[in-house]
């Protein structure tokens, strides 16, 4: 196989570790509770069904009828309370109204303190991302070296993938910066 073919192997390869750290910050930054109702928060409940454990929203439709309330109805009434012990469980930071026919969750305000710490854990984990997204472009680039060094590429071939290498790196590290501003935008929004 002809090195240029195995270091365009290398930077496929390096883009698509990049792209699957912007997708779990992505995911990761989902989940976080902000002053919001955001289904995604209820994503990790697993309810008791039939003796299984089973994702909630298998068992029922989850709506944000308020901009700070959840209703999570089930299609079987007869698990009813089996999600509201799973809510509970869960601790998704209120406690969950059992009405008879559906649950519904109330999520309180959050204060200026807590914002302040979820702002704080935002940039941790966004830091965290770009971190990955450098070491990914460490190991192509030493890639390149390597190449470079056992004569298998020429210098102004590795300065051509080194500055490829870069571009995708920045294009990466900008758009973990551009989900860090969006998170905390989102937070920081009363």
């Amino acid at each position: 196989m002809p090195i240029t073919e195995s270091i365009n192997a290398v930077l496929s390869k390096m883009e698509e570790g990049m792209r699957e750290r912007l997708t779990k910050l992505v995911k990761e930054y989902s989940v976080l509770r902000t002053g919001r109702a955001n289904p995604l928060i209820l994503e990790a409940v697993k309810v008791e069904y039939y003796g299984q454990q089973v994702p909630l929203k298998q068992v029922a439709a989850i709506s944000i009828p308020e901009a700070r309330m959840l209703e999570i109805r089930p299609w079987d009434p007869s698990v009813l309370t089996d999600i509201e012990k799973a809510l509970q469980k869960a601790d998704v930071g209120a406690s969950p109204q059992n009405d008879g026919k559906m649950i519904r969750i109330n999520l309180p305000a959050l204060t200026e303190e807590r914002r302040r710490d979820m702002v704080k854990v935002v940039k941790r984990i966004g830091e965290e991302a770009k971190v990955g997204v450098r070491n990914d472009r460490h190991e192509a680039l030493d890639k390149i070296k390597k190449a470079e060094r056992a004569k298998e590429l020429s210098q102004d071939d590795a300065k051509g993938f080194e500055v490829k290498i870069q571009k995708v790196t920045d294009s990466y590290i900008k758009q973990v910066d551009e989900q860090v501003a969006l998170k905390e935008k989102e937070l920081t929004t009363v």
